[in-house]
């Protein structure tokens, strides 16, 4: 009788048993904080400092997702992650037709300055590091949060944190894009340009695998799509002339953690291995450049709305994965999210989950502490051989932005996507409480919800900030954005003069609109 084969969800055959003639033993030669940092990026990794925990939070007003931070805050959270809603990811204030029935629902309104003000009232932004999930209008995101850093007095230079600003992978996986992908990158490249002046530490992108592998990629798929897209960015930025030195260290990434343990922790150390060759084949010297560092989400496609409570064990799991894999920050699901926003209490056990892994499982005591395991190994070597296959298909077709165009990318992440779907409806793939050891589902889970009346709310206050401002300078200042727009000059500093200004985010998007076009 023949033995079963079993496969990791990259479709990577699973052998029975791992010896040492199954991988290369030059393997343990590496060291961690050293080149090409397969081993982690730092040479004692959380012995030195736990991974920051983060919570992403962000849901109806800015005085409501204050008040929740505050509370993260107080349990012990120490970075910050902000949920925008759809209007403000797509660039339309909430007064905007296209907004209705979307303010505040899956993330903070954000309209002008004076709801920045409110969503960090009595949170100085020297001491704590903020994510901000925002790509289309991540520029505008910034410039608030710059506009309100300068407000507080803080030094720019100290200010911290990432805005995700990844739109390659909008056009591939997500959707929430505005203009086309040429004045895109050229906003983006603007960032990087500008950062590196005004607010040095500030990471220019999150280049994002997650949102990949949420639309179905493979492991595999979700390495060598994002990593492709970091080389676009990477070769958009050194058209304009940076330095791939400078620049280079304020990229990072953001990954998925899904259930595959093992496959997930060879995903993380072969991504490292990865960028490194990449960079140092574009011209990055500097160790700091040539670096990985990533944040990472548990796996949102993963949590069930059938006997949610699973999802805490799966979470767990997935963190795991995560540290295992060397993160740089996490945030972890609530075990709710299958069915609304998580409610306070889901995001207390998703943040206790991390602190239990941290401080009582000693994951974190010793660095890359899966190194040298026979099956994890070559497991590694396997995820990396297949990425690369990947990647050359995509530089063969002129790189990411060719790829997108020509639907590469989308089709690849669909068949992956079906494939696995269609393994879940025959039950070769097995999911506890959904398609096998199903129960009577008999208590329910109180959801989170928000209500409708948040745009009216919005409204009034947009109404009040254009009643309040001067008007004349606000057409001045838009005016001078349309023009540097045309003409590729960077954009940034008079985005920050028009937020200081009382420009509201919707206005600021529509002048580049008028520029750019859309994209359709």
């Amino acid at each position: 009788m023949s033995e079963k084969k079993i496969y990791t969800d990259s479709g990577i055959e699973i052998k029975t048993l791992y010896t040492a003639n199954d991988h290369q033993p030059t393997i343990n030669d590496d060291l961690p904080g050293e080149f090409p940092f397969t081993r982690g990026v730092q040479p004692d990794m959380y012995r030195g400092k736990l991974w920051t925990m983060r919570q992403y939070a962000g849901f109806s007003t800015a005085e409501e997702s204050n008040k929740r931070y505050h509370y993260l805050l107080s349990q012990g959270v120490n970075g910050l992650s902000v949920a925008f809603d759809l209007p403000t990811q797509i660039g339309y204030d909430s007064d905007h037709p296209l907004s209705e029935g979307e303010v505040g629902k899956v993330g903070v309104a954000i309209d002008s300055i004076i709801d920045i003000q409110t969503l960090f009232k009595d949170i100085k932004l020297e001491d704590v590091s903020t994510s901000m999930t925002i790509n289309a209008t991540g520029f505008i995101l910034l410039a608030f949060y710059v506009a309100l850093a300068k407000q507080q007095g803080a030094d720019l230079k100290k200010i911290t944190g990432t805005i995700q600003n990844d739109i390659l992978k909008e056009y591939a996986a997500r959707g929430t894009y505005i203009y086309p992908p040429k004045p895109s990158m050229q906003i983006i490249t603007d960032i990087f340009e500008w950062c590196a002046d005004e607010v040095p530490k500030w990471n220019t992108i999150s280049i994002s695998g997650y949102h990949i592998r949420e639309a179905g990629s493979t492991a595999v798929q979700e390495i060598a799509f994002t990593l492709s897209n970091g080389k676009a960015y990477v070769k958009a930025a050194l058209a304009k002339g940076l330095d791939i030195n400078v620049f280079g260290k304020r990229l990072s990434f953001f990954f998925n953690a899904h259930n595959n343990l093992f496959e997930e922790v060879a995903k993380f150390r072969a991504a490292r291995r990865m960028w490194a060759k990449m960079m140092k084949q574009l011209g990055a010297t500097d160790p700091k450049a040539l670096m990985l560092r990533f944040h990472a989400q548990t796996g949102g496609s993963t949590l069930t709305a059938q006997q949610p409570l699973n999802n805490i064990s799966r979470v767990t799991v997935q963190t795991l994965a995560a540290v295992l894999g060397g993160t740089q920050s996490l945030h972890t699901n609530g075990y709710d999210e299958a069915l609304s926003l998580p409610t306070e209490e889901a995001a207390r056990i998703a943040l206790r989950t991390q602190q239990i892994i941290g401080f009582e499982s000693g994951a974190a005591d010793t660095v890359d502490p899966l190194a040298g395991s026979y099956f994890v190994e070559t497991l590694t070597n396997e995820v990396e051989s297949e990425a690369w296959k990947l990647i050359e298909k995509i530089d063969a077709m002129g790189g990411s932005v060719s790829a997108i165009e020509q639907e590469f990318i989308q089709n690849e992440i669909a068949k992956s996507a079906y494939q696995y779907q269609k393994q879940i409806e025959n039950g070769s793939k097995i999911i506890v409480g959904v398609n096998k050891f199903q129960s009577e589902e008999t208590g329910t889970i109180p959801g989170f919800k928000i209500d409708d009346s948040i745009r009216n709310i919005q409204t009034e206050k947009i109404n009040a900030v254009k009643n309040n401002r001067d008007r004349a300078k606000c057409d001045q200042v838009l005016q001078i954005l349309n023009d540097k727009a045309s003409s590729g000059e960077n954009i940034m500093p008079t985005v920050v003069e028009a937020v200081e200004n009382f420009c509201t985010l919707g206005e600021i998007a529509d002048t580049l609109r008028e520029v750019f076009g859309e994209y359709k």
